[in-house]
């Protein structure tokens, strides 16, 4: 990965990181469904990153998130877990051939179906491990799997949304 692809990454796990303290804090449908559009910068890092140096990431831009929400490391905790499976799923869900290294999956790498098969196990996982660190011993696992499969939901089609709209496509297509 050269500097100018590495600089264009931590740019927009910034921007994304700042979008969800600014913007989407106190948004939730019904509250219910709540978006965490800052985990798409960690499901479009490179196939190739290795687990670690993707476990600090998310670990930060978590802290980060805590910082500003003032969840005592509840986002720190369910993006870190979410870097830890990232990889795992990744091999999961290879196809016949491998990856390419190059590769980032993102919608406009590898497709609309691909994508939401990649992302949305992964934010459910995230949302799962959240939503039970919030509601610890208050509310029933019902509750608990209703917030997290509508907020996974929500956050998967914003992120398709958001890379629809601002990520650049490749030609000819």
């Amino acid at each position: 990965m050269n500097i100018r692809k590495l600089f264009s990454y931590v740019l927009l796990i910034l921007f994304l990181g700042v979008v969800q303290i600014l913007f989407l804090k106190n948004l939730a449908l019904f509250g219910i469904a709540f978006v965490f559009i800052y985990l798409l910068g960690i499901l479009i890092l490179p196939i190739s990153m290795k687990t670690t140096p993707l476990l600090f990431i998310a670990f930060g831009l978590g802290f980060m998130v805590d910082i500003f929400y003032e969840t005592i490391g509840m986002h720190t905790a369910a993006a870190t877990l979410l870097a830890f499976v990232r990889s795992l799923w990744l091999r999961a869900i290879s196809p016949t051939g491998g990856y390419v290294d190059a590769e980032e999956p993102s919608l406009n790498e590898m497709g609309l179906v691909w994508f939401i098969t990649y992302s949305f196990p992964l934010i459910f996982i995230y949302c799962l491990v959240f939503f039970s660190a919030d509601q610890w011993g208050t509310s029933g696992f019902l509750g608990v799997l209703n917030k997290s499969f509508f907020s996974s939901i929500l956050t998967c089609l914003l992120a398709i949304l958001v890379q629809l709209l601002f990520f650049k496509r490749r030609r000819g297509i």
